[in-house]
């Protein structure tokens, strides 16, 4: 129960929706459900991939928890500075939506530094222990079906809003995005910092 909550503050399906609709939200419903399918699978396997094997790989690639918040800050300011400025459209569409799916939605905005941090951090409290591996599976899966009903289902908040709201989404969403980034390099930071 404590890693479902902590993965739903952490990866807030409700707070997806703004940043999904800037990007995808002109897109046709067919399109706007595969970016949601794709982006919520790429979410899942990155989750699952560092639960099963997150302390090895940091391990053998030397890489600490700060690098990890500092690398996915600087991608999510540069797809938050796309969509202050409004160049995100000029992109073919094939390639727009393979990134929507992959960057920023999959990764780093789902399965950010944070989430993949908290997944670490519970995978060495599970130490061996069946039930709570088998808890941490259960949140993982269920934190995503609810990301992925709150992107498959903003078609009616499209609905509400209409193509002015959707510009108008999309510099919020850039903004906010662009604070996210800030905290994730300043935690960078203060982690270098504490760590020595």
């Amino acid at each position: 129960m404590e890693a479902t909550i902590t993965l739903v503050v952490i990866m807030d399906p409700p707070g997806t929706v703004p940043v999904f609709l800037s990007l995808v939200g002109r897109k046709p419903p067919l399109a706007r459900a595969r970016a949601a399918r794709q982006a919520t699978l790429v979410s899942l396997l990155v989750i699952s991939l560092f639960a099963i094997a997150g302390q090895a790989i940091l391990a053998y690639l030397g890489i600490g928890i700060p690098a990890l918040q500092g690398a996915g800050g600087l991608l999510l300011l540069l797809i938050a500075l796309d969509l202050l400025t409004g160049r995100g459209g000029s992109e073919p569409e094939v390639v727009e939506d393979v990134n929507v799916a992959l960057v920023p939605l999959g990764t780093p905005l789902l399965a950010g530094p944070g989430a993949i941090a908290a997944t670490i951090v519970f995978v060495r409290e599970a130490s061996g222990h069946f039930g709570a591996y088998t808890a941490l599976a259960a949140a993982i899966i269920v934190v995503h079906l609810l990301i992925y009903l709150s992107m498959r289902y903003s078609g009616l908040v499209i609905r509400l809003i209409r193509e002015s709201g959707i510009t108008l989404l999309a510099k919020i969403a850039g903004l906010l995005l662009a604070a996210i980034a800030v905290e994730l390099v300043a935690n960078s930071v203060r982690g270098f910092i504490a760590g020595g």
